[in-house]
Parts: C-alpha cells; structure tokens; sequence
C-alpha cells in the first residue's frame, strides 16, 4: 500500500482533545480533559498519548488507556523530536500567553508526521504570532488544529493570523464554546467571520488520505 493510500481518521472530544488513528493502527490522543470542565471524556484508546501543557483541561493522562495490555501509551509532555509506531513528533517550545508565560506559563506545539501527511496541534497558544524560528520547526502543515475561542489563547482574529502564517491546507478549530462546557470562551461563529466563512456542516470525524488534499485552504468544523 502507498503513502497516499493510508487513512487517518481525526475525531474531536471537545476543547482540545482529539483521537487521531492512522490506518486502524496506530492510535494518538491529544490533551485528554478533566471532566470538571463539564465534558465527558469517551474511553479513549492511545499508543501515544501528548500533552500540551499541564492544566486540568488538557492533562488527564488517567482517562486513558493503551490497547496493549500492561503496556501504558507512550507519552509526550514536552519539546524535543519523538518516534513511535512509524509516526515521528516534534514538539515545538511556545507560549500559553501574550507574556512569555508570565500570566498563563508554557506551551508545546506539536507537529506530528505520519504516511506523508503533516499535522499541526497548536494546544493552548496564546502568543501574538507564531516566531520566525517555531515557523521553521513547525515547516509544511497540511491539517492544522487551532484555538480560536479567546480568552486563555488566541481568539478568532489572532487564530486567522497563525493560519496566514502556517497555510495550511485544512482548518480543524478547537478550544472554543459549545454546550455544557463550564470555560467561558467565545463561540465558533466569531472565527468563521474573522475567516469570511459562511455556515459549515460539522462532521462526526475527518478521514482523509494524502491524495484527498487539494489546492486552496478549508475549513473542516468537527462535533465533539
């Protein structure tokens, strides 16, 4: 089977938690949630487990499980280079706040790199833009994961200043108002007008393969 024949599935649990699995065999999860935010966290799976910073609504390494018995998922926490089940990650060092993390502390961005298509998960950045030297790290994006809801990260208008800077070829919004969420945090429709998007149809999950991507930027809206 080619590279471009591979399928990976991304699912949204709401806030920043997605399921990521490539070709029904590797297995990703990303920022698991406490429940305390008022979301229930689906029994989720995963060979690797990221984590993007360690606050309550993104660090709950217990609510998952790994699909190997007796063997606990492997877990990035951090910036540096990783390699698991053929998938190769970089974390890539930023901001949770306009302050160098005087008011809200760090942040990794992780890329993730897996049967030729590129993913971006940008976790809770909060910085004005995106330096010269996380863009060089960060390099070709096809499928990026951004906040867009405000207040503890970037909002719609500093979410549109990162995607002019990464260009990638599919928007996935995160981190933004939805029903039962106790986070008070702006609405998807405040990005959606920053983007000059009209109403988008969520979908249950995106699956997609390299040859699926085409020219131009869109905007795929997930239902957790």
């Amino acid at each position: 089977m080619e590279h471009s024949d591979y399928i990976m599935q991304i699912i949204w649990n709401g806030q920043s938690c997605f399921h990521i699995i490539k070709n029904n065999q590797a297995k990703i999860v990303i920022d698991p949630f406490d429940e305390q935010i008022g979301l229930r966290v689906p029994k989720l799976e995963a060979d690797v487990l990221l984590i993007t910073h360690s606050h309550y609504d993104h660090n709950n390494k217990k609510a998952i499980t790994s699909p190997l018995a007796g063997h606990p998922p492997f877990i990035i926490e951090g910036p540096g280079e990783y390699e698991a089940k053929g998938i190769f990650f970089q974390g890539v060092h930023s901001w949770h706040d306009e302050k160098e993390g005087t008011e809200r502390g760090e942040n990794t961005i992780y890329t993730i790199k897996a049967e030729g298509l590129r993913l971006c998960h940008l976790g809770d950045f909060g910085q004005r833009e995106l330096s010269e030297e996380q863009l060089e790290v960060i390099d070709e994006v096809d499928i990026l994961m951004v906040p867009v809801g405000g207040k503890y990260t970037i909002d719609a208008k500093g979410a549109q200043k990162v995607i002019s800077q990464i260009e990638p070829k599919i928007v996935i919004p995160m981190h933004y108002q939805i029903p039962k969420l106790k986070i008070k945090l702006d609405g998807l429709d405040f990005f959606l007008k920053a983007m000059g998007a009209k109403s988008i149809e969520p979908q249950t999950k995106l699956i997609i393969k390299k040859k699926d991507l085409t020219e131009g930027m869109k905007i795929v809206v997930l239902k957790p």
